[in-house]
């Protein structure tokens, strides 16, 4: 802990950042407004959304890694304007390009993800122009006009004149309008294949497959399929017959038409069917054409689907504002049931923007009742969904959605439970099938806080089976795999180190294994999730051995020596503090037992001692809210009886990591959990142990926030006046009665209530308790001043 003198400092410090988090920042830029029509139906809350935010710069860990994309929550397909080719790292717009090059259906979930079969559409105007390089149309954000239902831009083609460019989308439809100025010879193209980037540009990292593109000038239809996976080098499921199909229907006639090599920029004119790589067809329309309209039905199952949803979600006469119309009302379906009062325009702008992001992953890979899945490369009757970063998400983003989409939450479980039936196993990091990517069996804790929240809308015995099968059966060839981050040509990872020495000793062998420090404390975390499970449906003795292991293990690698966690070889030796970490290092690490927080807090000698190693971290410099890790320990604080540092540390993470501009996320967003991070601490509290169904309470960011919970027939309300300029919590109550500790129960507001804060602009007493000094006496963590 700092001398009192340092603390008064810091602390007034932090108010001074807590002002700057409230004044007006620069946005994102986009300089026109959405025309009247696309405002429809009124909502202050969309309104506030900016997609923008999360797009800046070239580097994927500090922009955010989002695009400006639109669809409906939870939607298959999202639709953006395409600025450069995207691969692992690469999404298809950045705010820094100055020129586009086609409008694109994409299914990357994530910028560290791979695509999977996408389409683009390409608009022009004189000589056809397939090739990437060549077709690319400057603009300026000044023309751009960017919302969650609605995208237009104004862009300069080669042969001159203007083309407007409108988008907006269903889940699995795209609705494109393209407006030609004063331009000879308008034209689309539709990109079917191109060469396939895995990770890098690297040439040798380029492969090239082959779809198909058909054109049907009496239907006016563009239509075939793309094959491309990025991920399929990594993973255990090859889904040899996955492509991404589609049918583009046209406004218009087609004056000529015919397919082309986008790589060598070769026109077929007349030919309606290839097959082959780096593919593409076109259609010219009749010279003073001033409007086409493209709507792109997509589908993971075929063309013929893809008919059939392009006629389902936005049939024939149809308009782009009848589009717009009816995606914006999805969205204010969700944003509209928070209604928030004081904060500045541009905190309100985060926190609508933060839920905007929440509620498009896991994305939706069901149509028309039925999906393909990867895993068995069958079509399947059923509700399915893709895109699950479970490692990031199972700390707050799964609990948003619980609060916020409960409708969505069975199917979600159900589908994981179907990958489980058709591939063995849950999924860790799901795109279109397994990737293996990052550690641990995380939906062993969405499936239990399900459970434990009320959710038994799916099969609960196979939910059981499948967790139980994750904490108790190890990979093949568990002793000689590495598993290191995206290893190619193994197997289903899932708790790899199991049988080598974790299921005897506790820990993950570092020396068989990559990641090892990191898994055994997620592995420990996973067994206290199933253990929760378990007691849930009354199997005492599994509840028993899993809790007693959950408990255990992670201390099987604390160094009492150094207070730190560390990662250990077979034998038992220490691996160096450096080694076995994932996306974070032992200062990280240490804290993450939030399943014992109290066992903690003992090794490291107790409460007091605990929150000066709080200090140590944050003071230091070790704190990195950018990775997953980081999240929950600012409010490890209240745990330790030092609700006051929670309140400081959460506000100062908020204005450091978060603000209203192309550059307002820090790291990536890691399909909402940067955002999950931030609506909960703006809501005053946060589930540090998501499966306890307890919420750590920190300080709320808005004088009053009102949440219209789905199904539930009270508002939470959330009232905390002159929270955005004092940050302190003086007093806490919960429907009337008041709260001594900084606890709240999930079953205590999930029908519903009212939480009402004191806040204050200096330290207070709650939440603040008299600890241990580790001398035989007593300190108060802050005096009230």
């Amino acid at each position: 802990m700092s001398p009192p003198s340092q603390s008064r400092s810091w602390r007034a410090s932090l108010l001074l950042a807590l002002l700057a988090f409230s004044k007006p920042d620069a946005t994102c830029g986009a300089g026109a407004q959405a025309p009247a029509a696309f405002s429809v139906p009124k909502s202050s809350a969309v309104d506030y959304v900016d997609p923008l935010i999360g797009n800046g710069g070239d580097s994927p860990n500090g922009s955010g890694g989002m695009i400006p994309s639109t669809a409906p929550p939870f939607g298959m397909t999202r639709w953006v304007a395409q600025t450069r080719q995207n691969y692992v790292s690469v999404t298809p717009y950045n705010y820094t390009d100055s020129s586009i090059h086609g409008f694109q259906g994409t299914h990357q979930p994530a910028i560290w993800m791979g695509e999977s079969g996408q389409v683009v559409i390409i608009p022009g105007a004189g000589d056809v122009k397939p090739v990437f390089a060549d077709r690319g149309m400057s603009f300026s954000h000044d023309n751009e006009v960017v919302t969650p239902s609605y995208c237009s831009v104004s862009m300069d083609p080669p042969g001159g004149g203007r083309i407007r460019a409108e988008h907006s989308a269903t889940s699995r439809v795209g609705h494109l309008r393209f407006s030609f100025d004063s331009t000879d010879t308008p034209y689309v193209v539709v990109e079917a294949t191109r060469a396939s980037v895995m990770g890098s540009a690297d040439p040798a990292n380029v492969t090239y497959p082959s779809g198909s593109v058909a054109v049907d000038p009496s239907t006016r239809e563009i239509y075939g399929r793309n094959p491309e996976r990025q991920d399929f080098i990594i993973g255990p499921d090859p889904a040899p017959c996955f492509s991404g199909y589609f049918c583009a229907r046209f406004s218009e006639p087609f004056k000529i038409y015919g397919t082309a090599n986008n790589s060598n920029g070769q026109l077929l004119a007349g030919e309606t069917e290839r097959n082959g790589t780096q593919l593409s067809a076109y259609a010219v329309f009749e010279d003073g054409t001033e409007v086409v309209d493209v709507r792109v039905g997509v589908s993971l199952i075929s063309v013929e689907q893809a008919r059939k949803n392009l006629d389902s979600e936005i049939p024939d006469g149809t308009t782009l504002e009848q589009t717009a119309q009816k995606v914006r009302e999805a969205w204010a379906e969700k944003l509209d049931r928070i209604q928030v009062e004081g904060g500045s325009a541009e905190n309100k702008t985060v926190l609508y923007t933060a839920v905007y992001h929440t509620l498009q992953y896991p994305y939706e890979q069901h149509e028309d009742g039925k999906y393909y899945s990867g895993y068995d490369d069958t079509v399947h009757d059923g509700e399915s969904y893709t895109g699950y970063s479970i490692w990031d998400t199972f700390r707050a983003q799964w609990a948003w959605t619980i609060f916020l989409a409960p409708e969505r939450v069975n199917g979600m479980v159900q589908s994981m439970l179907q990958d489980y039936k058709e591939g063995g196993w849950l999924p860790m990091w799901k795109n279109i099938v397994e990737t293996n990517i990052m550690v641990g069996t995380h939906a062993d804790s969405l499936i239990a806080e399900a459970v434990l929240k009320g959710f038994t809308g799916f099969d609960v015995e196979t939910a059981w089976e499948a967790v139980y099968k994750d904490a108790t059966v190890p990979p093949v060839n568990d002793w000689n795999t590495s598993y290191f981050d995206r290893e190619e040509n193994v197997g289903y990872e899932v708790r790899a180190g199991l049988s080598s020495v974790y299921d005897t000793k506790g820990w993950v062998a570092s020396d068989i294994h990559s990641e090892a420090g990191s898994r055994t404390l997620d592995y420990a975390y996973d067994d206290y999730a199933v253990s929760v499970l378990a007691s849930l449906l009354n199997k005492t003795s599994e509840a028993s051995f899993f809790l007693d292991r959950a408990m255990s293990s992670p201390f099987s690698i604390f160094n009492a020596t150094t207070g730190f966690m560390e990662a250990r070889n077979a034998d038992g030796s220490g691996a160096g503090e450096e080694a076995g970490w994932t996306e974070g290092d032992m200062w990280a690490y240490t804290f993450d037992v939030v399943q014992d927080v109290d066992g903690l807090v003992e090794r490291r000698g107790g409460n007091m001692s605990f929150v000066e190693f709080l200090d140590q971290h944050f003071d230091g410099g070790h704190n990195d809210h950018t990775n997953e890790p980081s999240h929950h320990i600012p409010y490890m604080y209240s745990l330790a009886g030092a609700a006051s540092k929670t309140q400081e540390r959460v506000r100062s993470i908020a204005e450091e990591n978060y603000n209203a501009s192309v550059n307002g996320l820090s790291g990536n967003e890691d399909c909402g959990q940067m955002s999950a991070w931030f609506i909960f601490s703006a809501l005053g509290f946060y589930p540090v142990d998501p499966v306890s169904g307890v919420y750590v309470v920190g300080a709320p960011f808005f004088d009053k926030i009102h949440i219209d919970l789905p199904g539930v027939q009270n508002p939470l309300v959330i009232i905390s006046s002159n929270a955005p300029t004092a940050p302190y919590v003086g007093s806490l109550t919960l429907n009337g009665a008041p709260l001594h500790e900084p606890i709240i129960h999930h079953s205590e507001i999930s029908g519903g209530g009212v939480i009402v804060f004191e806040m204050s602009s200096v330290p207070k007493g709650w939440g603040n308790a008299v600890i241990e000094d580790g001398a035989g006496g007593t300190t108060l963590v802050h005096q009230e001043l």
